[in-house]
């Protein structure tokens, strides 16, 4: 690992000051359940390490629901230094977010969930095998090709039209945030900016970008979700139970009113460079009632526009699973297939 300078901060306008414009050069420490995997494998080597950990605005550090009134549009508010573990267990939330309660009990294993962070979680690296490799010159390190395309790609993304880096997007959490409306709020040298969650996440192809949109010295400070009486589910189809990324995910939600789906919002995690918006799929629900006829269909839907890669044609199967099933969840059907 490289020497660097190590600094804690007090306050985020104390850690954005010491942010670089530029990436590489400086990077954040929360969890470090992957930076220190990054830095080990010669991957980051940055100068300086910014920690967050003893940054202590309630902002950054807390859940915060408010009291939900008739006719009222209430917001939650989670840190980012919040812990996925107590996403995960949160009572108010799994009420609400049950999609974004259940994938976060899904991260890794106890040990990463008590450990990494939600500004974490929607920042990391991807976990593509040849950018993680230090002795691989793939695209995202200045190389000219993506060696995944042609090379081992079982896990690697499917929906790959105008990509030419083929991984797929590392995190479990956004695909729910998306389906729920989130955004998130950052903060940098000019003060605070808010970002749709859908807009945040990029396809990066060099490597000056990152998996995301944010300027090398802004930091993510909080997530906002609308409370908007939305039905929501997420499913996710893994190789393993425990310390695995899915193979693929889907994210629900819906308003149900008189028996129909109406606002369908449907986001595959895993499957693609960013997490991808089923735009068929919403569009076969939008106005129906939920059936396990009509779940099949927007599976089926949700598939338009895949390419898979030489060894991963099975997550299209597995897409139409995940769709069809988070549908079903959301909707309040008994999950007979866990029987």
């Amino acid at each position: 690992m490289k020497n660097f300078t190590y600094y804690r901060p007090l306050s985020l306008e104390a850690a954005v000051a010491l942010l670089d414009n530029r990436w590489g050069t400086t990077e954040l420490l929360a969890g470090g359940t992957d930076l220190l995997d990054l830095q080990k494998e010669y991957i980051a080597q940055p100068d300086k390490v910014v920690s967050l950990t003893f940054i202590q605005d309630p902002v950054f550090t807390r859940i915060e629901v408010p009291q939900i009134l008739p006719g009222t549009k209430p917001t939650v508010s989670i840190g980012a230094a919040v812990k996925i573990a107590d996403i995960a267990e949160h009572a108010e939330l799994k009420n609400l977010f049950p999609a974004l309660t259940d994938a976060a009990a899904q991260v890794g294993g106890p040990q990463i969930r008590n450990m990494g962070t939600l500004g974490g979680n929607l920042c990391q690296r991807n976990r593509c095998w040849y950018f993680r490799d230090e002795h691989v010159l793939c695209l995202l390190k200045g190389g000219r090709r993506c060696f995944a395309s042609d090379g081992e790609n079982r896990y690697h993304a499917i929906f790959t039209k105008g990509h030419p880096c083929v991984i797929v997007h590392p995190s479990t959490l956004a695909p729910a945030l998306i389906a729920l409306g989130a955004s998130v709020e950052v903060v940098g040298p000019s003060g605070k900016r808010t970002i749709e969650l859908n807009k945040f996440f990029q396809a990066p192809t060099k490597p000056d970008q990152r998996e995301h949109v944010l300027a090398p010295n802004e930091i993510v400070v909080r997530v906002l979700i609308p409370v908007e009486g939305l039905r929501n589910a997420s499913y996710e189809v893994r190789h393993k139970q425990s310390y695995d990324w899915p193979l693929a995910q889907a994210a629900v939600a819906f308003r149900l009113s008189g028996g129909k789906a109406t606002n369908v919002r449907i986001v595959l995690g895993h499957v693609a460079p960013i997490p991808h918006v089923a735009t068929e799929a919403q569009k076969v629900v939008e106005g129906q009632t939920i059936t396990r006829e009509l779940a099949e269909q927007a599976g089926e839907a949700a598939t338009v526009g895949a390419a898979p890669l030489s060894q991963n044609a099975y997550k299209v199967h597995l897409v139409k699973v995940a769709v069809k099933r988070a549908l079903l969840l959301a909707s309040g059907a008994q999950p007979d297939w866990a029987i």
